[in-house]
């Protein structure tokens, strides 16, 4: 890593361009982690509950009783080979290049023309133009590459939750103990701070739900945000949490009241908070002194 950043130092134009590629490249592969890792994780619930419930009905001295098999093939990251969803048709490796084989493809799948999503090319570019916006703003540094990590995490959260309401502990667990282990060497905030951001970020969710729950009864967010912010808290440390929750909850009232508006939605209706979360996490990385420095001036006059 050392090699490199010294190259990029010398050569900053490489380090930038080389960021846009890998993450356009990472970009892809994200696409395919928030496809299919809530398919994962759906399956494992249902064999878990399958096999809880099989186990609990069955008599432990029934011999006569089949042993759990799994003769499903296997669903990965991996495997099995991306295809076209209307034909089956197995996507190439020519046909497979971020965004260049969306525009030569002229949007259509090459077998059937069934039109392909636009967000598959979105997601890869907004991986790239946002890693590459980082990566100008630490310069060629370890930070910058850090930050590079943290946006791959983020992109992928932020999409999950958008689909499926969800925030998975595959994605927001590791990057709590990242965030934590970054501090051990001061990359981004030093360990004080990022122990205490992650626990002040789990605990004040954690508040807002229970009380929220005992006024109304119902549920007003979900623990993958509790765990989210203390990831962030990690991060940015306890001095960023402010930042975040502001930022996130003024963007989200504003999504609320506009989709209520313009989709004719009632109250009742459910946004997920981890965009917002996760948008403003990435935003108080980069600019939190900035915001800090912009607020003190405005407070003191």
């Amino acid at each position: 890593m050392e090699a490199l950043i010294s190259l990029s130092q010398l050569y900053p134009p490489f380090f930038y361009g080389l960021v846009f590629l890998v993450s356009l490249m990472v970009g892809s592969f994200l696409n395919v982690v928030i496809h299919r890792l809530p398919i994962m994780m759906e399956n494992s619930w249902k064999q878990e509950y399958s096999a809880y419930f099989t186990n609990k009905n069955t008599p432990q001295n029934d011999v006569s009783a089949p042993p759990a098999t799994n003769a499903s093939a296997p669903f990965n990251l991996v495997k099995p080979d991306s295809t076209c969803p209307a034909c089956g048709h197995k996507i190439r490796p020519w046909e497979n290049i971020p965004v260049i084989s969306y525009l030569c493809l002229k949007g259509k799948c090459a077998s059937c023309k069934t039109p392909i999503s636009l967000r598959y090319p979105f997601v890869e570019l907004f991986t790239a133009l946002t890693c590459t916006f980082a990566a100008f703003y630490f310069g060629p540094s370890p930070q910058a590459l850090w930050a590079m990590v943290l946006t791959y995490f983020l992109v992928a959260m932020l999409f999950i939750d958008l689909d499926k309401m969800l925030l998975p502990d595959q994605l927001t667990l590791p990057l709590l103990w990242l965030g934590l282990l970054l501090s051990t060497h001061s990359v981004f905030v030093d360990m004080q701070s990022a122990i205490w951001g992650a626990a002040i970020g789990y605990v004040s969710l954690w508040l807002v739900y229970w009380m929220f729950k005992i006024a109304t009864g119902k549920e007003g967010m979900g623990y993958g945000d509790f765990k989210l912010l203390a990831a962030l808290g990690a991060f940015v440390g306890w001095q960023g949490l402010p930042i975040i929750i502001l930022l996130s909850s003024l963007v989200g009232a504003i999504a609320g009241v506009a989709i209520m508006v313009f989709q004719n939605k009632g109250k009742s209706v459910a946004i997920p908070f981890g965009p917002y979360l996760a948008v403003a996490g990435w935003i108080t990385l980069l600019f939190k002194s900035h915001i800090t420095q912009a607020y003190l001036d405005w407070i003191l006059g």
